[in-house]
């Protein structure tokens, strides 16, 4: 029933841009440490640069949990399920990177996504595919996509950048994860785009 695939072919690719919704999940090396599973949204904020590389923009919130376990083992898989049509699941694993607003790799990166960048973004997470497979999803259920939530935009909208840098250093698990791995560093870099 599942697939394996040597790249991310056209046909992968669409499944992947159609969808309102996906999932990442990063663990740290630490057998005692927390697993990190995250749902993703907001339209625009993934991009597929090439066969073998896709792109999220890493947005404010509670934690970062994410960026700490790509930053110490960079492992992470990235899920997309079909809620509508022919049932299928996607999954990427992958080595990733976090990109933060500093480096200069920044300006290239953020310029990718047209439709959902904005004060909030703290990191570009870069992914390198290694293991792309599909499987049926026959237990995935029907489920009807109503629109985008504009809570989180509009409340990371309405931030000054110093305002949103000030916001991530008030957060317990911003600078560091909930094992105490390095994640988000703080003070949050300046904007330069």
């Amino acid at each position: 029933m599942g697939k394996l695939h040597d790249r991310i072919d056209t046909r992968l690719r669409a499944f992947i841009e159609e969808q309102p919704i996906f999932f990442t999940a990063t663990a740290p090396l630490a057998a005692d440490g927390h697993i990190n599973l995250s749902p993703k949204g907001r339209k625009g904020t993934l991009v597929v640069i090439d066969e073998e590389t896709l792109a999220y923009l890493d947005f404010g919130g509670s934690g970062a949990e994410t960026i700490a376990h790509v930053r110490e083992n960079g492992r992470i898989t990235l899920m997309w399920c079909a809620f509508t049509g022919p049932p299928n699941i996607v999954r990427i694993h992958g080595e990733a990177e976090a990109v933060f607003r500093d480096d200069p790799r920044w300006a290239e990166l953020i310029g990718l996504f047209t439709e959902a960048d904005g004060p909030g973004a703290r990191a570009v997470i870069v992914v390198h595919a290694k293991r792309i497979a599909d499987v049926c999803g026959y237990a995935v259920p029907f489920m009807e996509y109503q629109g985008e939530r504009t809570l989180h935009a509009e409340f990371l909208g309405r931030k000054t950048d110093e305002e949103f840098a000030e916001y991530c250093e008030k957060k317990d698990f911003i600078g560091v994860s909930v094992d105490g791995l390095p994640a988000l560093p703080l003070p949050l870099p300046p904007r330069t785009v």
